[in-house]
């Protein structure tokens, strides 16, 4: 089925159903999508600062009423529960299961962070007519753990996650101009050709998602990714968090044209 030219209450709707729990890119062409991090209240402030000082990885588009599982800005009649396709449970930084509904695990002191997504910039490198192999490929995108240290906020520290599309060497400097007018959804590149000056050794071994095609006369181009916040889970270890499984993302009904300079 193609859902690229799908609605983004279409798609929630069989997300909700239970006919989609795989990732997202692609979907619901124009439309921007979000990244997760749930907190208890005692952590929020922390991750929000956390937010504040890495807006690169971290650019937050909404954050939650404590206790509140209504998205009021990103979208009409969201619900945080059961509109993301795969959602991951996290005690003290070890991942315990991934679900596709976290009605069961909501608890009043929560606060929902939607973080901005490199999905929601892919659809305007496709209308400047620069190729995204993952979505050619009906895969993941690949993303990996880096050296790049993030500075620390309260609780919350951690290194940054990046997200790789391998860019024509002809077409680099148009994904950068493409990708830096949406700083709201990671903006510019953080490294262009040299995966071993951020700690990558292998762009064929992604840490998340899946790997894809580097064809002859391409660059590995490496953009902040919304799973960092994972990584912060992991490094800081809060006693409960919530976060999506990579790849599978909110759709919002918030248009990419909105999220530009």
């Amino acid at each position: 089925m193609d859902y690229s030219e799908m609605h983004p209450q279409q798609v929630k709707e069989l997300i909700r159903e239970g006919k989609i729990d795989f990732q997202t890119s692609g979907m619901c062409n124009g439309y921007a999508q979000a990244n997760l991090c749930i907190l208890p209240e005692d952590y929020a402030f922390d991750f929000l600062l956390f937010c504040m000082r890495n807006p690169k990885p971290c650019p937050i588009l909404e954050v939650g009423d404590v206790g509140s599982k209504e998205i009021k800005t990103m979208a009409s009649h969201g619900d945080i529960c059961k509109d993301f396709p795969k959602y991951r449970i996290w005690e003290n930084g070890i991942l315990k299961e991934e679900v596709t509904d976290i009605s069961d695990y909501w608890r009043n002191d929560l606060v929902y962070f939607l973080i901005g997504c490199s999905f929601s910039f892919e659809s305007e490198m496709l209308e400047a007519e620069i190729p995204v192999r993952h979505i050619q490929e009906g895969k993941n995108v690949p993303m990996f753990n880096t050296n790049i240290k993030l500075q620390p906020a309260g609780k919350f520290h951690g290194n940054m996650v990046v997200s790789m599309r391998p860019i024509p060497n002809d077409l680099v400097v148009k994904s950068v101009n493409v990708t830096a007018a949406m700083p709201r959804v990671h903006g510019a590149p953080v490294q262009i050709g040299n995966p071993e000056a951020i700690g990558i050794s292998d762009i064929m071994k992604p840490d998340y998602g899946d790997s894809v095609t580097v064809n002859e006369g391409e660059i590995p181009v490496f953009w902040a990714c919304g799973v960092t916040p994972q990584n912060a889970v992991m490094q800081s270890k809060p006693p409960f968090a919530i976060t999506h499984a990579p790849g599978h993302m909110f759709i919002t009904d918030v248009k990419n044209v909105n999220l530009k300079y």
